[in-house]
C-alpha cells in the first residue's frame, strides 16, 4: 500500500520561493506521481507529474516557474516553486497512481493515492 505525506508549506511574499516535499512509502520506480492544488472553487488542479517517461509534464499555469523532481535514493517527490504569485495560494497535495504512464489531465479516479496536503500562502 502506497502512503504519501506532504511537508514544507508556509507563507511567503509574492516573488518568493518554496520547496515542498512528498514522502512516499512503497512507491515503485517509474510509478506515476503528481502535484495538485485546489482551485478557489475547490477543484483539484494537476500541476506537474512524473512517470516512466523521463520528461516531466507541467500545467501552463506553473510551467517555467515550478519544477517537479523525484529523488530515487529516498523516494521523495519535490516541487520547487519560484516566482510565487498570490494566485498560487492553495492547499498542495501529492498523488500517486498504480500506473507507470500517466497523462497529467487523466481521470481523477486514476490517481489512487493521496497525501493530506500542505498549505501554501502567498501574500502581495
Amino acid at each position: 500500500q502506497v502512503h504519501l505525506a506532504e511537508s514544507g508549506g508556509g507563507s511567503v511574499q509574492a516573488g518568493g520561493s518554496l520547496r515542498i516535499s512528498c514522502s512516499a512509502v512503497n512507491i515503485e520506480k517509474g510509478q506515476c506521481m503528481a502535484w495538485f492544488r485546489q482551485s478557489p472553487t475547490n477543484r483539484r488542479v494537476p500541476l506537474a507529474s512524473v512517470d516512466s517517461d523521463p520528461l516531466p509534464r507541467y500545467d501552463d499555469s506553473v510551467a517555467g516557474r515550478f519544477t517537479i523532481t523525484h529523488d530515487d535514493t529516498t523516494g521523495t517527490l519535490y516541487l520547487q516553486m519560484n516566482n510565487l504569485k498570490p494566485d498560487d495560494t492553495s492547499t498542495y497535495t501529492c498523488a500517486a497512481s498504480d500506473r507507470h504512464y500517466c497523462a497529467l489531465r487523466m481521470d481523477i479516479d486514476d490517481w489512487h493515492y493521496w497525501g493530506q496536503g500542505t498549505q501554501v500562502t502567498v501574500s502581495s
